[in-house]
């Protein structure tokens, strides 16, 4: 169950969020999912004035990172510099082997300017959780179009998976219900509601579900991976 907000924390959020903070952070500090952090942000801030902040974090983050690695380079360069001048000819050359065989070890890869928006691939392997690792209840409920076996969306249809990247948006999910009102709720006239009384089935069919492009299932404040 997600962790209810009082309504200072959930100023604190927005406040946070607006500063720079990212949702996965948020979610450390405030101790509940990613999830519940997202809803309220859209809910207090606004569906459009979240979207812009939320790019604007993912860049400032990336950035940050970027420049770290060039602080630290330059850290490193500064150490060599200052250590060549105080160190005897022998010990320089010593240094010098060392170094020579680090370098033949190390990859160095040339960073590209930052003009386009950086995914962060870890975050799919954070929200992610095989289904392998999930208990399911024994009856959940699923909303299917009255002429179509299945109501599939993709992801990126959900706004609170927004933080994705954008590989994982275009995945195709479908989604399950925990509780009937709540499926009822979500029910428009052209759907109908079905029970699924043997939630193992999910497991069974699953190398079916992704042979028809299929590889994640929305359930509550969890995203599960076939």
């Amino acid at each position: 169950m997600a962790k209810r907000l009082t309504e200072k924390q959930k100023s604190e959020i927005s406040e946070y969020f607006k500063n720079g903070k990212t949702i996965e952070a948020l979610s450390e500090v405030f101790n509940c999912s990613i999830l519940t952090i997202s809803r309220n942000l859209k809910k207090n801030l606004g569906e459009k004035i979240y979207k812009e902040i939320l790019k604007n974090n993912k860049n400032i983050d990336k950035l940050n990172h970027l420049l770290e690695k060039d602080k630290k380079k330059k850290n490193d360069y500064e150490l060599a510099k200052k250590f060549s001048k105080n160190e005897s000819t022998e010990e320089q050359t010593f240094y010098a082997d060392q170094c020579d065989n680090n370098f033949s070890r190390t990859e160095f890869v040339e960073i590209s300017p930052l003009n386009f928006e950086i995914e962060n691939a870890p975050r799919k392997e954070l929200s992610s959780i095989p289904i392998q690792e999930i208990d399911f209840p024994k009856t959940v409920y699923m909303i299917v179009h009255k002429n179509i076996e299945l109501e599939i969306k993709l992801l990126k249809d959900y706004p609170e998976w927004q933080f994705l990247p954008n590989e994982d948006l275009d995945r195709k999910t479908i989604e399950i219900y925990l509780d009937l009102k709540l499926a009822k709720r979500a029910c428009s006239k052209e759907q109908k509601v079905i029970k699924v009384p043997n939630t193992d089935v999910f497991r069974i069919v699953s190398p079916i579900l992704i042979s028809r492009g299929i590889s994640r299932i929305v359930s509550d404040e969890k995203l599960i991976a076939l």
